[in-house]
C-alpha cells in the first residue's frame, strides 16, 4: 500500500494516540503513576475543586434529657488553578515521506522514531514539572563563555531542550538557544551558536513556558504566602509539613515527620520520594541499624524500598538533599481530556509549515495538578547526601 498523509493520519490517530497516551500516563515517574486522572470539577479553562476540612461541629455529649448538639457542618473550602496547556511537535519532511512512499515499513520506522523522541521529551518535562511551580523555571546562569553557561543546576536540563533566557535586570528574553550538550558533573551546558554578551543572573525557561506549566509540588511547598487562592498565615490547616537543615537523616527525622504529619491531616503519607543521594544515606542508616529492607512493586510496575510498609522511590527531578512524603490520594490531575492530536478543521492530523515542505502533528493536553490537603503532605530538606 503506497503511503500517503491520509493513512499516515489514521495511523497516527488509532495505533499511535493509544500508545502514546498509555505510556505517558503510566510511564512518567511513581508518583504521576499513583495520582488519580480525572475530568470532573474542570469549569472552562479553570479547575475548582470543594476541599473540606477540619471536623464537622455537630458533636457533642450530653445529658438524658438535655439539649441535643448545635448542628455545624463541614468547613468547605473551594481551591482554584488553572488549566495549562501542554503541547508536543512532531515534524516531519515531505522529502522523508516521498521516500518511504512504497515501503510501508520504512514510514512506520519513521514515525516510529518520532513519535519515540516525543515520548522521550514529554515524560522529561512533564516529570520535571510535576516537582515545579508553575513558573517553568529551569535554572540560573552563574557564569557564561563564547559557547556555554553554567549553571547553579543542570538537573532539569537535557540535550535537544530549546531554551529561553531572561535577563533579571531589564525582565527581557533576549536569547534563545538550543542546548547541544549537558555535562552534569560541572553544571555546565553547550549551545548552538555563540555567546556574544555576558549572561550571568539571567534565568533559563523552556521555550514559550515561562508561567505556563503544571502547578507541581512547588506550588504546595511554596514561599509564597498563598495556595490555591488561599492565605496561609489565615488559614493554618493548608499549610504542609517543611523542615529544612536536616543534616545526617535519621530514622526519628522520617517518624517524627510522618507523626506530625498524620496529627495534622488524620492520614499517613503513602509514598515517599527522594534523591538518589538521600536514597544512599538511607540505605547506609538502615545498615547501619541492621534494618532488613524489603523491595516492593507499585503502580506504575516500579520498584521501590520500604519504610515501615510505605514505599520509597527516587525521581531523578527530586532536588538534592530532599524527601518528600506524599498521600497520592490528595493529588488528582484535572483535565480536559486525554492526549489528543490538534485537528485541523477537515479532520486532518498533519499540518504543512507554510512556506517549508515540512509537516507537523501536535499532541495536546489541557491539564493542571491540585492537592486537596496540602497539610496531608511533606518535605525534609538539607539532608547530607552519600
Amino acid at each position: 500500500m503506497a503511503i500517503t498523509l491520509k493513512n499516515a493520519d489514521a495511523a497516527l490517530k488509532t495505533f499511535y494516540l493509544d500508545a502514546v497516551s498509555d505510556q505517558l500516563n503510566n510511564g512518567i515517574s511513581p508518583f504521576y503513576a499513583a495520582i488519580e486522572k480525572s475530568t470532573a470539577d474542570v469549569w472552562g479553562k479553570e479547575v475548582k475543586r470543594l476541599v473540606s476540612y477540619g471536623v464537622n461541629g455537630g458533636i457533642g455529649a450530653g445529658t438524658e434529657d438535655g439539649n441535643l448538639p448545635t448542628a455545624a457542618g463541614n468547613n468547605y473550602a473551594q481551591f482554584t488553578t488553572t488549566l495549562k496547556n501542554l503541547y508536543g511537535v512532531i515534524e516531519i519532511s515531505d522529502k522523508a515521506i516521498r521516500a518511504s512512499e512504497n515501503k510501508a515499513g520504512a514510514f512506520v520506522n519513521l514515525l516510529d522514531a518520532e513519535m519515540e523522541g516525543l515520548i522521550k521529551a514529554s515524560r522529561f518535562n512533564f516529570g520535571r514539572m510535576l516537582y515545579g511551580n508553575g513558573l517553568g523555571m529551569l535554572g540560573t546562569v552563574v557564569n557564561s563563555g563564547t559557547d556555554y553557561m553554567i549553571f547553579d543546576s543542570v538537573q532539569n536540563m537535557a540535550e535537544g531542550m530549546v531554551i529561553e533566557f531572561r535577563d533579571n535586570v531589564d525582565q527581557e528574553t533576549d536569547i534563545v538557544k538550543r542546548v547541544i550538550s549537558v555535562d552534569r558533573a560541572n553544571n555546565t551546558i553547550f549551545v548552538d551558536g555563540d555567546i556574544s554578551i555576558d549572561m550571568q543572573n539571567y534565568t533559563a525557561y523552556l521555550q514559550g513556558s515561562e508561567g505556563n506549566e503544571l502547578s507541581g509540588l512547588g506550588t504546595i511547598f511554596n514561599n509564597k504566602n498563598e495556595i490555591y487562592g488561599y492565605d496561609k498565615d489565615m488559614n493554618a490547616w493548608i499549610k504542609p509539613y517543611d523542615v529544612n537543615k536536616v543534616g545526617t537523616i535519621t530514622e526519628d527525622h522520617i517518624q517524627i515527620a510522618l507523626d506530625e504529619i498524620e496529627q495534622a491531616s488524620g492520614n499517613t503519607p503513602n509514598l515517599i520520594i527522594c534523591s538518589w543521594g538521600v536514597r544512599r544515606a538511607l540505605l547506609k542508616l538502615f545498615a547501619e541499624n541492621k534494618r532488613i529492607v524489603n523491595s516492593m512493586e507499585i503502580a506504575g510496575g516500579f520498584n521501590a524500598i520500604s519504610y515501615n510498609g510505605i514505599p520509597i522511590v527516587t525521581d531523578r527531578f527530586c532536588p538534592k538533599g530532599t524527601m518528600y512524603m506524599l498521600n497520592t490520594n490528595d493529588f488528582t490531575l484535572h483535565q480536559l481530556c486525554d492526549w489528543q492530536w490538534l485537528e485541523s478543521d477537515d479532520g486532518s492530523i498533519l499540518k504543512q509549515i507554510p512556506g517549508k515542505p515540512v509537516y507537523t502533528a501536535t499532541l495536546v493536553k489541557y491539564a493542571d495538578l491540585l492537592c486537596t490537603r496540602p497539610c496531608g503532605q511533606g518535605r525534609l530538606r538539607g539532608i547530607t547526601e552519600a
